[in-house]
């Protein structure tokens, strides 16, 4: 393994922390619809359980409503039920084989719950971050032990390293800022 290959493991690692932050805070739920909020709903189909849009359509009708078109009628009942079991808060409604889901106005409570719930998944991602960073200076530590390099481009990878690493962590406040930006509007 070499200093390049350090780095290049970092970044990606670092890339899958925003990614997986990206994920959470679109499960988020906001004023407005958007039909990520029901990505992680599972459905019971035959015994299986697949994600709604594995079995349906799941589509915005306007700003407060998501459609959930299912594939198969017989199904319409059971992913209502999952919609409404969810720890979403959300009561859908079906109209033949179309099911609506609105999404009620948040308080001024909830919206600050909401926040903090942001800002807990923005300190979890950061702490991933200086973990992989951790990590990876454990691996040029480890490589100048071995002498695959020197010291000083051990010292110069670290400070690329701390780049990269404040490079994502303002990456992340800049998600958590639009964010909260995004639950604050009414």
């Amino acid at each position: 393994m070499s200093i390049a290959d350090v780095k290049k493991n970092t970044e990606q690692k670092m890339n899958k922390s925003i990614d997986t932050l990206k994920a959470d805070l679109a499960k988020v739920r906001t004023g407005r619809a958007h039909t990520g909020i029901l990505d992680h709903v599972m459905v019971d189909y035959y015994g299986t359980p697949p994600h709604i849009a594995q079995v349906a359509n799941v589509t915005l009708v306007d700003a407060r409503t998501i459609g959930v078109q299912p594939w198969e009628k017989k199904m319409v009942g059971v992913i209502e039920k999952a919609i409404r079991e969810s720890d979403l808060g959300l009561n859908p409604a079906t109209h033949g084989d179309l099911i609506r889901v609105p999404t009620p106005p948040l308080t001024e409570e909830r919206r600050k719950e909401m926040a903090k719930l942001v800002k807990s998944e923005a300190e979890t991602a950061k702490v991933a971050i200086r973990n992989i960073r951790r990590d990876a200076n454990e691996g040029l530590k480890k490589l100048v032990k071995d002498k695959a390099c020197s010291e000083d481009d051990e010292r110069r990878a670290q400070d690329d390293v701390q780049k990269l690493t404040d490079k994502f962590v303002a990456e992340v406040d800049k998600l958590v800022a639009e964010k909260e930006k995004e639950l604050m509007t009414v």
